[in-house]
C-alpha cells in the first residue's frame, strides 16, 4: 500500500471519527495512563516522556506503516504510548521524511492530540500530558497551540502543588484545632469532675453534719424525755404519797363500831370460789360511811356488790372531819 494512498485514507476516516475517536482514545488513555490518584501529583522534576518510544523507533518501515493503518482502525490515534497511530506516523517520517503522506496524517491527526493533550490537563494527568505535548512538538514544533498548552500544564502543575501546599497547611490547621478542641475539653472535663467531687463532699459533709444534728436532737429529746418522766413520776409519788400518809394517818384514828360481814354470794358458795375486793370508804364526821367504791377486786364484779352493801353499814365513832381510807374484804367459802 502506497503512503498516497494511506494518507487519503486517513483523510477520509479520521473526519468521520472526530467525535468517537476523541473519546475511544480518552477512555484507552484512562486505562493506560497511571492511576488517577497519582496522576494529580506534580511531575516537575520528572523528565518528560520521549515523542516515539525505542521500541516504535525500532521498527522499520513497512511495520510502521502496518501498525499505523492498524492504529487508526482501532481508533488508537494517539494512545496508549507505544502503540498509536501519531507515533508509528512519527517514526516513519523519520525514517522518509520527504513522504507527503506521511506529513497529510500527521497534519490530521495533530488536532485530534492536542484535543486529548488539553483533557489530561484537566483531569491533572500531567505525566500524560506531557507525553501527548511531545508528540505535537514532535510533529509541529511550530504548532501555534504549543506555547499555550506547556504554559498550561505548567501553570496546572504549579496549582495542584499549591493546593497540595494549601491542602497541607488546612489540614494541619485542622488538625492542630482538634488537638486544641481536645485540650479545650479535657480540661473542662476535668473542671468538671473537680466540682463534682467538690460538690460531693460538701454535700457528704452537709448529710453528715444533718446526721449528727438529728442525733444530738435526738438524744437531747430522749434525755428531756426521760427528765419528764422521772419528774412526773416523782410528782406522782409525792401524790400518791401524801393522801396515802394523811390517809393512814386518818385510818389510825378511826374506830370502829360496827362492821358486819358481807354476805356470802349463793353463786360463789356453791361453785366454792373465793376472792377479795379492796374497797374505799369515805367516813362521815358523824361515823357513817357516806360513800363507798371498788378500788380492786378478784375475781371481777363476783363479790363487788355484797362488800359494798357491807361497807355502806359500818359504822365508826364520829370525827372532827370526814376520813377517806381503803379496806380489803376477804371471801372464803370455809
Amino acid at each position: 500500500m502506497s503512503l498516497v494512498f494511506m494518507s487519503r485514507r486517513a483523510r477520509l476516516v479520521a473526519p468521520l471519527l472526530l467525535v468517537v475517536a476523541v473519546a475511544a482514545c480518552s477512555k484507552k488513555e484512562d486505562a493506560a495512563a497511571p492511576a488517577a490518584g497519582t496522576a494529580a501529583t506534580p511531575a516537575v522534576a520528572t523528565p518528560p516522556p520521549p515523542a516515539v518510544s525505542a521500541q516504535v523507533q525500532a521498527m522499520d518501515a513497512d511495520a510502521l506503516r502496518e501498525a499505523a493503518t492498524k492504529a487508526l482502525r482501532e481508533n488508537r490515534i494517539y494512545a496508549p504510548g507505544g502503540d498509536n497511530a501519531m507515533e508509528y506516523y512519527l517514526a516513519l517520517r523519520d525514517k522518509l521524511p520527504n513522504d507527503p503522506g506521511v506529513t497529510s496524517a500527521l497534519t490530521d491527526l495533530l488536532p485530534y492530540t492536542l484535543i486529548a493533550a488539553e483533557q489530561s490537563i484537566a483531569r491533572e494527568e500531567f505525566t500524560e500530558a506531557q507525553r501527548l505535548s511531545a508528540i505535537i512538538e514532535k510533529a509541529d514544533p511550530k504548532a501555534p497551540a504549543l506555547p499555550r498548552l506547556k504554559q498550561s500544564i505548567a501553570t496546572s502543575q504549579e496549582a495542584v502543588a499549591q493546593r497540595a501546599v494549601d491542602t497541607e497547611a488546612k489540614t494541619k490547621e485542622q488538625e492542630e484545632a482538634r488537638l486544641k478542641e481536645q485540650q479545650r475539653l479535657a480540661q473542662v472535663a476535668e473542671q468538671q469532675k473537680a466540682t463534682e467531687a467538690a460538690a460531693a463532699q460538701q454535700l457528704a459533709q452537709q448529710q453528715e453534719a444533718a446526721r449528727q444534728e438529728a442525733e444530738r436532737r435526738a438524744a437531747a429529746e430522749r434525755t428531756a424525755a426521760a427528765q419528764r418522766e422521772a419528774a412526773e413520776r416523782a410528782a406522782a409519788a409525792t401524790r400518791s404519797a401524801a393522801p396515802a400518809a394523811a390517809s393512814a394517818t386518818a385510818a389510825q384514828s378511826l374506830r370502829a363500831v360496827s362492821t358486819p360481814a358481807p354476805r356470802y354470794p349463793p353463786e360463789a358458795l356453791r361453785s366454792g370460789t373465793s376472792g377479795e375486793v379492796l374497797v374505799e370508804i369515805t367516813v362521815g364526821t358523824d361515823g357513817s360511811v357516806t360513800n363507798a367504791r371498788v378500788v380492786r377486786a378478784t375475781p371481777a364484779r363476783v363479790f363487788d356488790r355484797e362488800a359494798l352493801n357491807a361497807v355502806r353499814r359500818w359504822k365508826f365513832e364520829p370525827l372532827d372531819s370526814p376520813v377517806t381510807t381503803r379496806r380489803t374484804i376477804g371471801f372464803s367459802p370455809g
